[in-house]
C-alpha cells in the first residue's frame, strides 16, 4: 500500500513540476520585450510591479518613476505591460500630435464586467460606436446645455439652492461636500433626466453615494488588481466587489428614469438626453451604433459620473485653497464687488472682467488635480514615443499629474499661485500645459459645461460668503486618490458677507 502511495506522490510531483515549467515558459515568453521598448523598474515574476505601486498616492509614485526611467517608461501589472507617458511635451505628442494612434481603449476585464458585454457606453467604447455616441452626446450637451440660454439661469438657480442649504447651518461649522455634490449633480441631471432633485430625495442621495464610492474604487489599487488577475479576483472577497455592486445600483436607478421617459415620450419634442436617445433608437434599430436601451443606461451612467464627480471635487478643492489663502479670497471678493456687486446675478459675460477670479479658478483646477492620471489608451498601430518603439495594441497611460506640475512649464509648480494665469498687466493668460480636461480626441466632452459651472458656482458662492475653517485646523492638500482625487473630510464656516 505504501508503495502505491509513493508512486502516487511521484506522479503528483511530476504533474506539479510540469505545470510549473509551463507557467515559467509562458511568463518568460511574455516578459520578452521588443527591441528598443521603453525601460522600467524590475518586477516580480508573474506579479510584475503591482505591489510596488503606492496604493494611496499612485500618481505621485508614477510621476517619480519618470525621474528615474524617463518620460516614457513601462511597468507591468501581472503579465500586462502598460507604458506611462509623462511631462507636457510627451503627453502632447501622444494625445495631440499622434491623436489617431492613441485614441482607442484597451480591453479591461473590470470594464467588461461592469458593462455586461454591451456597447461600453461613452468612455470605454471604440471605433464607429464610440465616434457616433460621442458626437451624439456632444450635440445633446450643446442642445440642452451650452446652447440654451436657460442653462446659465439653471446653474445660478441651483447656486441659490446651494446658498440656502449653507445658510441653514446658521454659522456653525459644517461639511460642504454633500451640498456641493447635490448642486453639481443636479445640473447634469437636468440635461440627462430633464429634472433636478430635491437635496433630501432618497433615490438621488443613494445614486450620489454609489457614484462617490465607484469613482474612488475604479482608480484604486483594487481596480489594478482586478484587471491584472481577473480570474482570481472575481472569486475573492474585497473592496473591488463594490465596484460592481455600486455600478449595478446606479444602472437600476437610471433604468427607472428611462422607463419613466418612455411613458410620455413625444418624438417631436424631446426634453433631454434620454428622450433624444430613445427617438434616435427608433431610427437606428438595425444598426450597430450603440442605440439600444442597455447602452443608453451605460451612457447615462458615464455622463452622470463625469458630469458630477470632477466638478464637485474641484469646488471642494477650491474651498480648501481659498481658506488656506485668505488674502487671495479677499482679492476675489474685492474684484466681484467691483465688477458685479453683491446683489446682481453673475453671468458668463462677466468672466472677461474678472481676470483674477478666473485665474484663481484655473489654479484651483491645476493644484486640485482632480483626474491625476487619465483613461488608458491603446496604440492602434506600431509607433514611437521619445525614441522608444511601442507596438500596436500596447496599453498606454498619459500621466496628467506630470503635466499640471511639470517644472519646465510652471514657475512654481507646487505652490498655489494664481499668477500662473496672469500676464504682467494682470490680464488672464491661457497656458498650453493646462490639461485638467485631458486633450485630443478623448478630451472631456463636457469641458464647456464644466467651465460654466465652475465659474458661476464659485462667483455666486464668493459673492455671498466668506469661507473659513475651525481655529487651529490645518486643511490637508494631499487628498484621497481613486479615479478622481478627493479632499480629506473637512468642515467650513460660511459667513454671510
Amino acid at each position: 500500500m505504501w508503495l502505491c502511495d509513493l508512486f502516487l506522490w511521484f506522479d503528483l510531483k511530476g504533474v506539479l513540476l510540469l505545470f510549473l515549467s509551463i507557467f515559467l515558459v509562458v511568463y518568460l515568453l511574455n516578459k520578452k520585450d521588443p527591441a528598443n521598448f521603453p525601460p522600467g523598474p524590475p518586477g516580480l515574476p508573474l506579479l510584475g510591479n503591482v505591489f510596488s505601486i503606492e496604493a494611496k498616492q499612485p500618481h505621485i509614485y508614477l510621476t517619480k518613476l519618470a525621474d528615474v526611467y524617463g518620460n516614457v517608461f513601462c511597468i507591468r501589472l501581472g503579465r500586462h505591460k502598460t507604458v506611462f507617458v509623462s511631462g507636457w511635451k510627451m503627453v502632447k505628442e501622444a494625445l495631440v500630435t499622434q491623436a489617431d494612434t492613441f485614441v482607442d481603449r484597451p480591453y479591461s476585464p473590470m470594464v467588461t464586467r461592469i458593462y455586461s458585454g454591451n456597447s461600453a457606453g461613452l468612455f470605454f467604447s471604440n471605433g464607429h460606436v464610440w465616434k457616433r455616441q460621442r458626437r451624439f452626446a456632444m450635440t445633446m450637451l450643446r442642445t440642452f446645455g451650452l446652447a440654451k440660454s436657460s442653462m446659465e439661469q439653471s446653474i445660478c438657480e441651483e447656486s441659490h439652492y446651494l446658498q440656502e442649504a449653507m445658510e441653514k447651518e446658521k454659522g456653525e461649522p459644517f461639511d460642504p461636500v454633500p451640498f456641493l455634490n447635490d448642486a453639481v449633480a443636479n445640473i447634469i441631471c437636468q440635461i440627462v433626466f430633464g429634472r433636478r432633485f430635491d437635496y433630501s430625495d432618497h433615490i438621488f442621495q443613494s445614486m450620489l453615494r454609489s457614484l462617490t464610492e465607484l469613482a474612488y474604487l475604479e482608480g484604486s489599487i483594487w481596480a489594478f488588481l482586478y484587471d491584472a488577475f481577473p480570474a482570481l479576483m472575481r472569486h475573492l472577497p474585497g473592496p473591488h466587489n463594490a465596484i460592481f455592486s455600486n455600478s449595478r445600483c446606479l444602472e437600476m436607478s437610471i433604468r427607472g428614469e428611462i422607463e419613466r421617459h418612455k411613458l410620455d415620450l413625444d418624438p417631436d419634442n424631446p426634453r433631454d438626453y434620454i428622450d433624444s436617445f430613445l427617438i434616435e433608437e427608433r431610427h437606428n434599430k438595425n444598426t450597430q451604433l450603440g442605440f439600444d436601451d442597455g447602452n443608453l443606461a451605460l451612457c447615462c451612467l458615464d455622463l452622470f459620473l463625469a458630469g458630477s464627480e470632477t466638478t464637485s471635487k474641484t469646488l471642494q478643492w477650491g474651498l480648501i485653497y481659498l481658506i488656506k489663502a485668505p488674502l487671495i479670497q479677499d482679492k476675489i471678493h474685492a474684484e466681484i464687488d467691483r465688477v458685479i456687486g453683491q446683489t446682481r446675478q453673475p453671468t458668463m459675460a462677466d468672466r472677461t472682467n474678472l481676470p483674477y477670479t478666473d485665474a484663481v479658478i484655473h489654479e484651483i483646477q491645476r493644484m486640485g488635480n482632480v483626474v491625476p492620471l487619465n483613461g488608458l489608451r491603446m496604440t492602434a498601430k506600431d509607433t514611437t514615443l521619445n525614441g522608444y518603439f511601442i507596438p500596436k495594441g500596447t496599453s498606454v497611460m498619459p500621466n496628467l499629474t506630470s503635466v499640471l506640475f511639470d517644472k519646465n512649464e510652471w514657475e512654481t509648480p507646487y505652490v498655489f499661485n494664481p499668477e500662473h494665469f496672469l500676464d504682467s498687466k494682470g490680464r488672464f493668460m491661457r497656458r498650453e500645459a493646462f490639461l485638467p480636461f485631458s486633450a485630443g480626441k478623448r478630451a472631456c466632452l463636457g469641458e464647456g459645461l464644466a467651465r460654466m459651472e465652475l465659474f458661476l458656482f464659485f462667483v455666486t458662492l464668493l459673492q455671498k460668503f466668506n469661507f473659513s475653517t475651525l481655529d487651529g485646523v490645518e486643511l490637508r492638500t494631499e487628498g484621497i486618490t481613486g479615479a478622481t482625487r478627493t479632499p480629506y473630510p473637512f468642515k467650513v464656516y460660511a459667513k454671510a458677507r
